[in-house]
């Protein structure tokens, strides 16, 4: 990444934590604690990793992008709203009757992949996109990103299982690893450390950065992008 597109994912990250605490407020609810954290992720995704296109978003070819903690949806509307996937102007309506952005994010909206919200379902369906796209012969990569509050959730080490047992390195797995839900801190709630560990005991090749870093984001990201052209270790970051 050069000096302008590190700024410009920059701006997009200030433009999205504003956009989110905005639609917070006019819509009376939403998890702004989820949204922000994941700030820095989603422009580094969408604008210099996607291979997507705002004026044809369900091209057959897309690359997939599943937010599982779909809670936190604003962050990926206001940042899907940015880069034209749909009006700015509706970012104004989240959360409010008659609006056309949903508290949690659906699949009705131009640039989601899939509902989400209830959590611990984004791992299992990023395994069968990226799964699909093995046996299909395809060449798009599926990226999820889930939180750590969600990793309470069953469902989710199940998906990571499949994704390993698959050897599905065309899926590049995301944890938000903000140490906080919506009942506290995750460590009193239900522990997760080491939660690495646990990530590579699971047969994962697993990056740690600051996900506010954006450089550190991409470095990882292009090192999961270089192991997904040949079946092996899936990488978690």
């Amino acid at each position: 990444m050069n000096e302008t597109q590190l700024k410009e994912c920059r701006a997009l990250a200030k433009k999205v934590r504003k956009h989110c605490l905005n639609m917070v407020c006019k819509g009376k609810s939403g998890h702004i604690g989820s949204m922000l954290s994941m700030a820095d992720i989603l422009p580094v995704i969408y604008t210099q990793i996607l291979n997507v296109d705002p004026a044809n978003p369900d091209k057959a070819d897309r690359d997939r992008f599943i937010l599982s903690k779909g809670h936190g949806g604003a962050a990926l509307l206001a940042t899907l709203a940015e880069l034209g996937f749909f009006p700015l102007d509706w970012l104004d309506q989240y959360y409010c009757d008659n609006g056309k952005l949903s508290g949690h994010i659906s699949h009705h909206i131009p640039g989601v992949e899939f509902s989400t919200g209830s959590l611990g379902h984004g791992p299992s369906i990023a395994a069968g996109t990226a799964l699909a796209a093995r046996l299909m012969g395809k060449d798009y990569l599926t990226y999820v990103v889930t939180g750590d509050g969600e990793l309470g959730e069953g469902s989710c080490w199940e998906g990571f299982m499949t994704i390993n047992h698959y050897q599905l390195s065309n899926c590049i797995v995301f944890i938000d690893r903000n140490h906080n839900m919506i009942d506290g801190n995750t460590e009193d709630v239900m522990k997760l450390e080491p939660l690495a560990d646990k990530m590579t005991a699971f047969g994962f090749n697993t990056i740690v950065v600051d996900g506010n870093n954006i450089g550190e984001l991409c470095d990882a990201i292009d090192v999961a992008i270089e192991r997904s052209k040949e079946p092996c270790a899936p990488t978690c970051i």
